[in-house]
């Protein structure tokens, strides 16, 4: 379902990197004049189609017609990467196949080998605080990994959520490859329940963040507030340049606990969103729009809000980290058990929503496009509301279609 707001004209999509000389050129009589590097959010124009990188594993060739996925796709496990995790929460895939996972409990970043599955911890994060729903959250690689080895990190302090980089420094003794964290931003209200945390950087080299409205539902559709958002931030933690609010880093707003963040290969940007007791949502965002809550949970009459792209009652989701791949995005349920495939058309469904490993592995927290129909997948069962089985929590890795 699309949203009911009325439609507005946005600034066509500007890329941030050109892969030659000659496509830069194009792009610049394509932008009329529009800078390479304006910073403006992808998926501003949806008819536009990326001639850069995104972030997605799934980007298509550069004119190519978008794909309308099957009505009904498939998923096989492939193999389980690793077993014993402790409250695994943020993945971040290196460019050698191995995975960073964080430990929302034990604040510590652990590298996992992706062919053997042997465990390496990297570092524990200075100044997190774990307790309830809080603790180390999100990781995400900048856009620049190679060259500046930063990784970021979103983490309850004792004060509010914030948002972290340090440096990876491969050439130090296990445990201690972590520099001293760099706070980039600050302020994000936390509380036992409803911290979001979920951070990646998009196909324009902005880092998004999704955040909750942390028990208070009132900062959802308080503007001049962090809580119950998605962010768009410079690298540096700066309110991204073309952000619809001025000096604002508020990106979209009347969000109640955004968990999955993921864009699709025209570089449009979706998001999962928890319910209270009646509709968890799967949202297309759209700069500067209002999703409703807590006056509208799911859909609503209301034409000021954007309705959800689908909705699901909070027992057969429950929705944390989304993916986007071969057509489809891909949605972790937690207190649904499950991973829901969500074939899509431009911003709709093209297709009823499917489910596959129900009751498999127990709660599903992360899942992250791994290229080639692969994704990684993350189990959250040792978080305190799962029933852990033997080897929990575990990576595994999977074929879809």
């Amino acid at each position: 379902m699309t949203g009911r707001t009325p439609p507005r004209r946005r600034d066509e999509i500007v890329q941030r990197r050109a892969v030659t000389a000659v496509l830069a050129a194009a792009a610049l009589l394509l932008t009329a004049g529009c800078s390479s590097d304006d910073g403006a959010p992808p998926g501003a124009d949806d008819s536009a189609s990326p001639t850069g990188t995104a972030a997605t594993s799934s980007a298509s060739p550069e004119g190519s017609a978008e794909r309308t996925p099957p009505a009904k796709g498939s998923v096989k496990v492939v193999r389980t990467v690793t077993t014993g995790l402790s409250s695994p929460w943020g993945l971040a895939p290196l460019a050698d196949g191995d995975l960073l996972v964080s430990s929302r409990d034990e604040a510590t970043i652990t590298r996992v080998d992706g062919r053997t599955g042997e465990k390496t911890e990297v570092g524990e994060v200075p100044g997190v605080s774990p307790s309830g729903e809080g603790g180390l959250l999100g990781i995400a690689l900048s856009p620049d990994y190679a060259s500046d080895r930063m990784i970021y990190a979103y983490f309850t302090s004792a004060s509010d959520n914030r948002i972290v980089r340090m440096v990876h420094d491969e050439g130090k003794p296990a445990g201690e490859q972590l520099g001293a964290p760099d706070t980039v931003f600050r302020g994000i209200p936390k509380g036992e329940i409803h911290n979001g945390g979920r951070i990646a950087f998009g196909p324009d080299r902005m880092l998004y963040a999704g955040t909750g409205e942390s028990g208070d539902t009132g900062l959802s559709q308080d503007k001049e507030s962090l809580g119950g958002k998605i962010l768009r931030l410079t690298p540096e933690g700066e309110p991204a340049p073309g952000n619809p609010f001025p000096d604002s880093a508020v990106y979209s707003y009347g969000h109640r606990n955004v968990q999955g963040l993921a864009w699709d290969r025209k570089q449009r940007l979706f998001a999962s969103e928890f319910g209270q007791n009646t509709w968890d949502e799967l949202n297309a965002i759209r700069p500067g729009d209002n999703y409703g809550w807590p006056e509208a949970e799911g859909e609503s009459d209301d034409g000021g809000f954007h309705d959800p792209v689908h909705q699901w009652s909070t027992d057969e989701a429950s929705p944390s980290g989304i993916a986007h791949a071969e057509g489809s995005v891909w949605m972790a349920g937690l207190r649904g058990e499950r991973l829901w495939r969500i074939p899509l058309k431009g911003t709709e469904t093209s297709a009823d929503p499917q489910a596959f490993l129900e009751g498999e592995y127990g709660r599903l927290r992360t899942v992250a496009a791994a290229g080639d129909g692969r994704l990684w997948l993350v189990t959250s069962n040792m978080d305190g509301r799962g029933n852990p089985k033997e080897g929990d929590d575990r990576i595994l890795e999977l074929q879809v279609s």
